[in-house]
């Protein structure tokens, strides 16, 4: 009877498997709904420009020299429209990707930057910056105020995340209840000191700190987005050298460590990618939720648990549903704005509850 059953098992994982579309037809689709998704974003919003006049805007052709409407659309497109998509694609790269690492290192599928604290830890050290900056105290580094909020963000990032690590880790052997029960504590700190960074700020910086807590791409300029965009480009080239280990892991510690892989050397640079990504998409965008979830989880179903084809598909998926948000964000309430991380979470906590309870019907739960 279990022989039975075993081959039952084998049969409908190799029938799930069969249904799964081809890595290629994939990440194709990915990179044509991200296309579709750039090109709704730059045509829609206060100032709307139809997609026939886009081209002449871009300086594909030529438009009729003099025509004020054109100029108008150019001055939309690059100066603020452009560089607001071009910066919500890299933070929903960063956002997924981190949480496609996280959730591979700690074989957890419930990791996530923003769930467990990460991300919190960011917009804290950004919010403490803030104040600091803005304060009698912060005079001598007000200069460099623009480099100090991604840095700040960065390293309260990988604070966490180290914090995490090490409570969660004993004798070489990572316990998921610990890590994930230690990432709400943690969580439930840092918003504790941004209570309190809230209760002491003035009007201005009470402003900036809600920005990040509630999470916009409202700040994105061509400066930011050049800021961010190479750390999306070494964190995927980092992607290809630590997938094949991302795989082994979920065999295990030892048996990853017995194929030829350095494990401890895979944990400390998967740390530092996670950090590094999480840290400077708070400091462009604030807390944007269900990103780094969701992505995962979707792709898992989609195209299955290698971390090689998996961790650049999330990079994509993760840029078309951060471009859509922002979108969605600048047109549902028009003419003002609504945060982009209300929108993550009213609709990414569904979808994940959704995957929850689909996941505990096949389980029989």
């Amino acid at each position: 009877m279990t022989s039975v059953a075993g081959h039952g098992n084998a049969e409908t994982s190799r029938g799930r498997a069969t249904l799964r579309p081809a890595p290629v037809l994939t990440v194709g689709f990915l990179l044509l709904a991200l296309i579709g998704a750039v090109t709704i974003a730059i045509t829609v919003g206060a100032a709307g420009i139809p997609l026939h006049r886009v081209p002449a805007a871009l300086g594909l052709w030529p438009g009729e020299s003099g025509d004020a409407l054109l100029a108008r659309d150019q001055l939309v497109l690059w100066s603020i429209r452009i560089p607001r998509v071009v910066t919500a694609a890299v933070v929903g790269g960063l956002l997924a990707t981190s949480g496609a690492i996280m959730q591979g290192l700690f074989r957890n599928p419930l990791a996530d930057p923003a769930l467990v604290g990460v991300a919190s830890g960011g917009a804290l050290a950004a919010a403490a910056a803030i104040v600091l900056v803005d304060s009698s105290y912060g005079e001598t580094i007000r200069f460099m105020q623009n480099a100090l909020l991604p840095m700040a963000a960065f390293l309260g990032s990988l604070a966490t995340t180290l914090i995490l690590y090490r409570i969660a880790s004993r004798a070489g052997r990572t316990s998921i209840a610990i890590f994930l029960l230690a990432g709400l504590a943690i969580a439930a700190i840092a918003n504790a000191g941004l209570g309190l960074l809230v209760f002491i700020a003035d009007d201005r910086q009470l402003r900036d700190i809600t920005f990040w807590l509630l999470g916009s791409m409202s700040g994105a300029t061509w400066s930011k987005a050049a800021t961010i965009a190479p750390v999306l480009a070494v964190g995927l080239i980092a992607c290809l050298r630590i997938g094949r280990g991302l795989d082994l892991l979920v065999l295990g510690e030892s048996e990853a460590f017995h194929s030829g892989v350095n494990v401890e050397r895979l944990k400390r640079g998967s740390i530092v990618l996670i950090s590094a990504m999480t840290g400077v998409a708070v400091a462009v965008c604030g807390v944007v939720g269900f990103i780094g979830i969701v992505v995962p989880h979707l792709l898992r179903l989609m195209i299955g648990p290698g971390h090689r084809l998996l961790l650049p598909a999330s990079a994509l998926l993760g840029a078309v549903l951060v471009v859509g948000a922002d979108t969605l964000a600048r047109i549902i309430v028009a003419p003002a704005e609504m945060p982009i991380g209300i929108l993550t979470a009213a609709i990414g906590a569904p979808f994940f509850l959704a995957i929850l309870l689909r996941q505990r019907g096949m389980t029989g739960l």
